[in-house]
């Protein structure tokens, strides 16, 4: 961004990319390498298309995508033409995608490739939106010029992308992000890691996942480039790695238990990663005898950053240098450290006599705008700061505890609900409760997470049914509404579920099973 008045994602795009024209924006594992010059071009025509198929400012697009040059430059479009967009999550059944899809209502599906329920659903959803293939796309881009793409007034203030997080009704709650959110991310990221032209971001984030964000975001909008990987695409964590070295990679984003599963396949090596100067994780709690491992593979040559943010706030609010002191204690999760500057917090106690513990609330420029099409829960997340009574000032609970030392880093202690990170996704276990209890096999179900065994935790689910019913059909059954991601590890068949004296299930009993 050259200019300190841009206001809005799509001019502070074109402003990069007249800047850096025949630079990369994206380079793949296989070779491919698109410039600048033709990413623009592409997201102009695709900007313009919109708006000939229909779709005006402030209507959604939602995007299925394989990380494909035509999914990066729709999204680029849609800020270029004041649309929303929203990154749908290729892995997820179409009964899970069919409540995304119904909370932001979009104008128009793209994707790149599809399962056949997810096909079938789109087609089903043509009476209320366009859904369009790739090859599709490029046949009626054919012929259609940047130049005709029509210029919107985009303010800071308006929305720019919806990105679906767990609910705990069993519907995923949209958090609405704005241009000025997005903008004020980029700086803070170009200055925090001093992002430029010469440098290469991995994005092994899936799209529809929050950490996202920063890879693609921070890459093209500082003039930098991209390395896209899919790894399911990929031949094993060593064709990762190999990939991630030979382009040169210089920063690093995912979340820990990505970098867990590189070392306890021993894909890593202290050879690789020879470019790379950080190496960013966050989004769950890196186990210390792991991270004391990435430290002793690469510790003494690239930075090691453990960043922490809701999705609600923009990706990222703090970051934290790990160093050789934070392995005196190996029990306990390293510091999420101070927030970010332009950030204001408020700790909302427990108890009153111990101020430094308890939620955590986070305000400034990073909050967004609330849940698309959701104000209930909106206005129960997105509230007053509590001591600015006379003028309105918004703050975002986290529902994350934290304790604040006398140094002012703060902690990371668990949830103040029953939401759960779980290999870096924000997970609430009522969503898994719902799509078990959608399931006409069973009569009840409870879920726990067990987080004292192994790197990643473990979702144990407790369902009450015949005995009939076993694991093997539930789980079965239940990847036909939630995505891999959410599925439990373990499901134990009860005749009945334990109920506390409220005659609600008892969870602390099950905890206790676990």
């Amino acid at each position: 961004m050259t200019a300190a008045y841009i206001h809005d994602l799509g001019t502070a795009f074109r402003s990069v990319a007249a800047a850096n024209r025949s630079r990369p924006a994206l380079r793949y594992p296989d070779g491919r390498v698109v410039s600048y010059e033709e990413l623009d071009r592409l997201s102009d025509q695709l900007a313009g298309a919109l708006f000939e198929w229909g779709v005006r400012p402030g209507q959604v697009v939602g995007i299925l995508s394989n990380k494909s040059t035509r999914a990066y430059a729709s999204l680029l479009a849609c800020l270029k033409a004041g649309v929303i967009y929203t990154n749908l999550d290729v892995t997820s059944p179409w009964t899970r995608l069919e409540k995304i899809v119904e909370r932001c209502d979009p104008t128009l599906i793209l994707y790149d490739d599809a399962e056949p329920t997810v096909l079938q659903g789109l087609e089903a959803q043509q009476r209320r939106a366009k859904a369009l293939a790739s090859p599709e796309v490029d046949d009626l881009l054919a012929g259609f010029e940047g130049e005709q793409v029509t210029r919107i007034e985009v303010t800071g203030a308006d929305p720019a992308y919806v990105m679906f997080t767990s609910g705990s009704t069993g519907f995923p709650k949209g958090a609405v992000m704005s241009h000025g959110n997005v903008l004020n991310f980029i700086r803070w990221g170009q200055t925090t890691f001093g992002i430029g032209p010469d440098d290469v971001l991995t994005n092994v984030n899936p799209v529809y996942f929050d950490n996202s964000v920063f890879d693609v975001y921070v890459a093209l909008f500082s003039g930098a480039s991209i390395c896209p990987i899919v790894a399911d695409a990929m031949d094993g964590p060593k064709s990762i790695v190999k990939a991630v070295s030979d382009i040169g990679c210089t920063i690093w984003f995912s979340v820990p238990s990505f970098l867990v599963y590189l070392l306890t396949t021993k894909a890593l090596e202290a050879g690789d990663f020879a470019a790379m100067r950080c190496i960013v994780f966050g989004g769950e709690g890196f186990p210390k005898p792991k991270l004391a491992k990435l430290y002793e593979l690469y510790g003494s040559r690239t930075r090691l950053v453990n960043v922490y943010g809701p999705t609600e706030c923009t990706c990222i609010c703090s970051a934290y240098d790990i160093g050789a002191k934070d392995f005196t204690d190996m029990g306990a999760l390293a510091p999420l450290g101070r927030i970010a500057p332009n950030f204001d917090y408020h700790i909302d106690p427990l108890e009153d006599e111990d101020p430094h513990y308890g939620e955590l609330w986070l305000g400034g420029p990073n909050v967004g705008l609330g849940y698309y099409n959701d104000p209930e829960r909106t206005a129960a997340a997105f509230v007053p700061h509590p001591k600015r009574a006379h003028y309105r000032t918004v703050m975002y609970r986290t529902g994350d505890l934290v304790r604040r030392d006398e140094r002012g880093w703060l902690h990371f202690k668990g949830r103040a609900d029953n939401q759960i990170k779980h290999m870096g996704y924000r997970i609430e276990l009522e969503e898994i409760e719902a799509g078990l209890n959608s399931l006409p096999v069973v009569k009840e179900a409870a879920v726990v997470y067990q987080s004292d065994r192994g790197p990643a935790g473990r979702i144990i689910a407790y369902v009450a049914g015949d005995e009939t019913v076993t694991q093997k059909d539930i789980l079965a059954a239940l990847s036909e509404v939630l995505p891999p991601y959410m599925l439990p590890k373990k499901v134990n068949v009860m005749e009945s579920l334990p109920k506390n004296r409220n005659g609600k299930i008892d969870r602390v009993s099950l905890k206790g099973l676990a």
